[in-house]
């Protein structure tokens, strides 16, 4: 078991002896705040701070992690404060322990919510002091380490956290170490008979294969040799979680994923690494299309290294990586490999240039999105990215998710890009903004000032910053026109009693907001307008609790009609049952969270309410109606060579569009011909039929209707 001068020991080799004292201090803080608490595994509870200190330490982490390590658990499971804190080893350290404090005393009814609850806090800490992170990961590595105690239940629900977040998060970080041991112990909590079978077959594989790599590596080191290159040539091991995955994903047996072998080249500078490439090529023949070079465009989590494919020994694939010492540390470590070459401050800056953009990105994520659920599946989304590289016009180099559009790229740039991009030019070609990108493409965006995002979007953006830019905008979209169309309906209702809403005095209002549970009138007014609450209640609620109540609610009494525009957006929707246009005549259905729903009055889905005032309102069209609206029609023609052809161009030739089409043979001689058409009204419409008549082989056209 270790122990504190075990671990002050090892922090000689590279802090002072000030900064080691400094650590012992937290140390026995914490030892005395945790006097008398026991692991599950019986042993004193600040065995587990010294165990997380001690993984920091490996890392070469700064005696300001190392003393929060050993306090991070004081706040959350003694009756010690922040300020106490504080008080005693200053407001650093403290930001970073209350950072990685976890929300148990929060209840949660529900277990996901509780887990984006405290990844959200956990996101927000980050941002504040990336060291937070590094603290918490360590946590977790040796909570992972010690899960053998605990029930199966809580080993399973803890490790599919682990490998839904804190693996992820690490490999965003850079920290292939830990993210291994992360998959290896999560993998073997969640499938225990798995991991062991495997365990074993890769200990039988081991020996079969020793004598290949043994052979490979020789003859690499040899070639270095003869040519000057100081290297460390060595064979690479593949861990277990990522043999399952393969094996899973890519639906291949075992011996397939192990006769690639791996090497790993670790060599002084970054041109002998290109020098070293050159010599294992003309060594092996490499494999086409393989190479790739992380060194000239490193990885978001600034991962670099050379990457090849060889034909080795008896046409065994070999993969491998060629890199720097330094290179080697910041794979293993990432951002904690700052650490290792700077320290204090310029250590603090380094891991924050490498992470600004990521965290950035985050802090926007959590503002926009509309509640924890929704953020914690976007950030799920960006910590799995894939390479694809696209360059702007200037000749700046963005990482992308494979499958990326243009789209994604447009906010990757710069959220106002994004929201106002209306077209893009790939290799200087004009494209569709939903093209996947591909790397090495260079995309430029075309934006209009009037421009908004497209709520169809959302079908094809595959990163979590252009999907949560969207629905925001969305959403105050929606609210804005439920807002304008709640204030609409309830005027028209207060109209006959002889109010007018503007001229309501600020206590008749308050009292109604009272009465309704709202704070702002703006809120009641979209309830109202989203088809949530009812108009003619908000407005008897208002006529009562106003001056001159001689005007009661007459419903008898024959309103205005509520006039209908075509422009208000997404709050007033058409019904697909009846396709009704400008013209037809139509009432409006009151439909929760969907607004006002306008249907022809004839429709058979409202004959039961037609005449139900609480859910059926008068409405009209307006003189100057815009859009276009749908209609199903219905041709029945002779069977003739190119009617279909025929039918397309007549409808376009009289200025409507097809947006569906199907036929259907009704006998020998005819068939029926179903069109999903866009018009502007039923002039239009008359016009449009009138063409379609002209048709030879036409004999009869009807307006559908479903039923």
């Amino acid at each position: 078991m270790p122990t504190i001068d075990s671990l002050a020991h090892r922090l000689k080799a590279y802090l002072n002896t000030d900064q080691i004292n400094l650590v012992k201090r937290a140390y026995y803080y914490a030892e005395q705040a945790h006097d008398g608490q026991k692991r599950r595994s019986g042993e004193p509870y600040v065995t587990h701070p010294l165990e997380v200190a001690g993984i920091l330490a490996d890392m070469h982490m700064d005696h300001q992690s190392l003393m929060a390590a050993m306090l991070h658990d004081v706040i959350e499971d003694t009756g010690i404060g922040k300020d106490a804190i504080r008080d005693q080893f200053g407001d650093v350290v403290a930001e970073i322990v209350d950072g990685v404090s976890k929300l148990t005393h929060m209840q949660f009814e529900d277990k996901t919510l509780a887990q984006a609850e405290n990844f959200q806090k956990m996101a927000l800490a980050m941002a504040r002091d990336i060291r937070v992170i590094l603290v918490k990961l360590a946590d977790r590595l040796h909570n992972m380490r010690t899960l053998g105690v605990l029930r199966p239940e809580k080993r399973r629900r803890i490790a599919k956290e682990t490998l839904d977040i804190y693996a992820p998060i690490s490999q965003r970080l850079g920290m292939h170490q830990m993210r291994i041991e992360f998959e290896d112990l999560g993998f073997a909590a969640m499938h225990p008979m798995r991991s062991n079978m495997l365990t074993h077959a890769v200990r039988n594989a081991r020996g079969n294969r020793s004598e290949i790599v043994t052979k490979v590596v020789d003859s690499i080191t040899n070639r270095l040799e003869k040519q000057g290159l100081n290297g460390r040539v060595m064979g690479r091991e593949k861990h277990l979680y990522s043999i399952y995955k393969k094996m899973k994903v890519q639906r291949k047996s075992f011996s397939e994923i192990m006769d690639v072998f791996g090497i790993r080249i670790i060599v002084d500078s970054i041109d002998s690494c290109y020098r070293c490439l050159g010599l294992v090529h003309n060594l092996f023949k490499p494999i086409p299309g393989r190479f790739k070079d992380y060194i000239a465009i490193p990885k978001a989590n600034g991962y670099q290294s050379l990457h090849t494919t060889l034909f080795g020994l008896h046409g065994i694939p070999v993969e491998v990586q060629i890199r720097t010492q330094e290179m080697e540390d910041m794979a293993n470590n990432g951002i904690a490999a700052h650490w290792l070459y700077k320290s204090g401050d310029e250590a603090l800056l380094g891991s924050r240039d490498r992470t600004r953009v990521w965290l950035q990105n985050l802090l926007e994520l959590q503002q926009k999105a509309g509640d924890s659920l929704e953020f914690i599946e976007n950030v799920k989304v960006d910590l799995f990215p894939d390479d694809t590289y696209v360059f702007s016009p200037q000749g700046d180099i963005l990482e992308l998710p494979r499958g990326a559009t243009p789209v994604d790229f447009a906010y990757a740039v710069h959220t106002d890009i994004g929201s106002s991009c209306v077209a893009c030019r790939i290799d200087r070609k004009l494209a569709s903004l939903s093209q996947p990108l591909d790397s090495g493409q260079t995309v430029e965006i075309i934006t209009a000032p009037g421009a908004r995002p497209n709520a169809a979007w959302l079908n094809f953006v595959t990163t979590s910053k252009a999907r949560s830019n969207i629905r925001h905008y969305l959403k105050n979209q929606k609210r804005t026109e439920s807002i304008a169309l709640g204030r609409r309906l309830l005027s028209k209702v207060l109209t006959p009693m002889g109010i007018r809403l503007e001229e309501l005095e600020k206590a008749d209002i308050s009292r109604t907001l009272k009465h309704t549970g709202f704070d702002k009138l703006d809120d009641l007014l979209e309830d109202i307008g989203l088809g949530n609450r009812m108009a003619y209640l908000v407005a008897r609620h208002l006529a009562d609790t106003h001056e001159s109540m001689a005007h009661q609610m007459d419903l008898s009494n024959p309103e205005k009609p509520l006039t209908i525009r075509g422009t208000e957006g997404m709050v007033i929707s058409f019904a697909k049952c009846c396709h009704p246009i400008p013209g037809d005549p139509v009432v409006g259905h009151v439909s929760s969270g969907r607004g006002l729903v306008i249907h022809t009055e004839s429709c058979r889905n409202i004959t039961e309410i037609r005449h139900n005032p609480e859910k059926v309102l008068e409405v009209d069209w307006d003189k100057n109606v815009h859009g276009e609206f749908y209609v199903d029609l219905e041709v029945a023609f002779e069977q003739l060579q190119g009617m279909i052809a025929s039918l397309a161009t007549t409808v376009t030739a009289a200025e409507a569009s097809i947006e569906k089409i199907s036929v259907e043979e009704k006998d020998a001689r005819l068939s029926q011909a179903q069109l999903l058409i866009k018009v502007k009204d039923r002039v239009h419409l008359a016009l449009v039929i009138k063409r379609l008549r002209t048709i030879r082989g036409v004999t009869s056209i009807s307006r559908r209707r479903e039923t």
